[in-house]
């Protein structure tokens, strides 16, 4: 199960420069989407082959210094709930200021671990001037500099050592997660009530992961799955703001623990900016995704309807467009059992392994008809290619120079694998590699 640390504080302690110094090597996954500004606060890194997800929630306040007190509270509270492990930021050149007291008091009161970090300490002095931080009644500190990296290997020993070990691979379940993400008020719960009903015998409560989350074992119908911690398990305090950090966070948690995630969408509201940030989430987090919209029975439809909004979602979501888009209600339980077939449909694909013989057969063809573009008069030759025994699909493409291959024929050998092989729905990897 992934492991989330939270970097909390004020503004303008350098959270965001710390945060990128944390994800740096892993920068590929987080690349920042096109229109999607917020996504680049969520990342994944990993110290001494331990890996963890981190959030830094500075990213999601808005305006920045006129903030009241309010809502840095509200994070740090959020953050407390949903983190493993708290890295407390302050500036050790500014020294305490009545905000970094608040947040402190907030900080006392979890039980989870939490890391007081001074950064800027980039000489003796502000060294010396640290001591003042004892007063915060955090006890010790670490000193760090995230301009030059300095103490950060230090704090993340102690970081990783501090939050729950992660199994190898749990043991591989054969029945299927899912999650029903989407942000808030999008009709999450109503969607879980619609598919477990009032039949509260045929739901088994699987005593939770980590969290005090029941998972629902679904056995109706002939399916056979997990929803995973979803919606309405705990109740929200009162968020009366459509936090955009609020829905990120807690989609975070239940992305991780899918396989494959139902992402709802209001039908009545369209596909909006945070919808495409929780779908690159599950995408990143490389998951299986159903695109659901819901309350469809809301809508006026006329003919096309159904296929310019299809359109519009592919166009949002793309690159990876090859994603089955449902259209359902959970009021008059509409279409619910096509969008089960759609996530076990899609489910299975990810756990597709394709032998060496077949992909070699039709991919070396395809290259074969349309070679890499030559760059600087070299020729590139793709002369074998394979699935990694990865949990999802992945492929290597051996060539003489793989430096060379760039990003739209990458692209272009991913939608051939869609065209040939069924992965609708599942985010692929393709590494070229030195043969």
């Amino acid at each position: 199960m992934g492991n989330i640390i939270a970097i909390v504080g004020r503004p303008n302690v350098g959270k965001s420069t710390f945060f990128n110094r944390l994800i740096q090597k892993r920068q590929a996954i987080v690349d920042s989407v096109s229109g999607v500004t917020r996504d680049r606060h969520y990342g994944k890194a990993d110290w001494n082959g331990q890996e963890f997800s981190v959030i830094d929630t500075g990213g999601y306040i808005i305006g920045s210094d006129d903030i009241f007190e309010g809502e840095i509270r509200k994070q740090v509270d959020l953050a407390i709930d949903e983190a493993n492990a708290i890295l407390f930021l302050v500036d050790a050149q500014q020294g305490v200021t009545d905000l970094d007291i608040t947040v402190a008091h907030h900080l006392r009161k979890s039980d989870k671990p939490v890391f007081l970090v001074a950064n800027k300490v980039d000489n003796g002095q502000i060294l010396e001037q640290a001591v003042e931080l004892y007063s915060l009644g955090m006890g010790d500190y670490y000193c760090i500099s995230s301009i030059n990296g300095s103490g950060t290997g230090e704090l993340l020993d102690s970081v990783v050592e501090a939050i729950p070990k992660q199994e190898q691979e749990e043991e591989e379940s054969d029945i299927p997660r899912f999650a029903i993400i989407g942000r808030p008020n999008v009709g999450k719960s109503s969607f879980v009530n619609a598919l477990v009903g009032e039949e509260r015998n045929i739901v088994t409560n699987i005593a939770g992961t980590t969290r005090d989350s029941l998972d629902t074992h679904y056995t109706k119908f002939g399916h056979d799955f997990v929803l995973v911690d979803t919606a309405g398990v705990r109740k929200k305090k009162k968020v009366h703001e459509d936090l955009e950090f609020y829905s990120v966070m807690r989609s975070i948690r239940s992305i991780e623990y899918s396989d494959v995630c139902l992402l709802l969408v209001d039908a009545t509201l369209g596909f909006e900016a945070q919808d495409q940030s929780i779908f690159h989430l599950a995408d990143k987090n490389r998951k299986g995704i159903v695109i659901l919209v819901n309350k469809w029975d809301l809508v006026d439809k006329n003919t096309h309807s159904v296929k310019k909004y299809q359109a519009a979602i592919r166009e949002k979501i793309a690159p990876f467009k090859d994603v089955p888009i449902l259209f359902v209600s959970a009021l008059t339980k509409q279409r619910l059992l096509k969008a089960l077939q759609a996530a076990i449909d899609v489910y299975k694909s990810r756990k597709t392994r394709i032998s060496t013989s077949k992909l070699n057969e039709v991919m070396l063809e395809v290259i074969n008809q349309n070679p890499p573009p030559a760059t600087k008069g070299k020729y590139i030759r793709i002369k074998f290619c394979t699935q990694l025994p990865t949990k999802t699909p992945t492929f290597a493409f051996f060539a003489n120079l793989p430096q060379y291959i760039k990003e739209p024929y990458k692209r272009f050998l991913e939608n051939k694998l869609r065209e040939h092989f069924n992965f609708t729905g599942v985010p692929l990897q393709i590494f070229f590699r030195k043969k």
